[in-house]
């Protein structure tokens, strides 16, 4: 069973800093995409931002600048560093990945998520 463990959630003041690590084990084939969501208004899970397997990246508009995806594809981790914190960004953030098991097939897994909260 593939699982995926976030870690490095907490507390920060408005305009520092945190780091977000995930690491996935069990039985993988292939870790495709790798990202993180956080929930918002009007949508059970927002982008924040993904990374492929090759290192293309995508970034929420709100995150631009600020946020940056990075992995490493031999430990299976993805990391999101966090700079110029805001308020705003306070969610529980959610690692996911395309994960290719051995049969071959496709599938979403999710962390179980990990608290950020920004106080202003």
């Amino acid at each position: 069973q593939v699982q995926l463990v976030e870690s490095g959630g907490g507390l920060v003041q408005a305009g520092g800093s945190l780091e977000l690590s995930c690491a996935a084990s069990g039985m993988i084939l292939n870790l495709n995409v790798m990202g993180w969501y956080r929930p918002t208004p009007g949508k059970e899970r927002e982008l924040v931002a993904t990374i492929t397997s090759g290192g293309n990246t995508n970034y929420a508009e709100s995150v631009k600048g600020r946020f940056t995806i990075s992995r490493d594809n031999g430990k299976r981790t993805v990391h999101l560093q966090m700079n110029s914190l805001k308020p705003e960004d306070t969610a529980v953030y959610y690692c996911h990945a395309l994960v290719y098991e051995f049969s071959g097939l496709p599938r979403d897994v999710w962390g179980q998520g990990t608290q950020v909260t920004v106080s202003s």
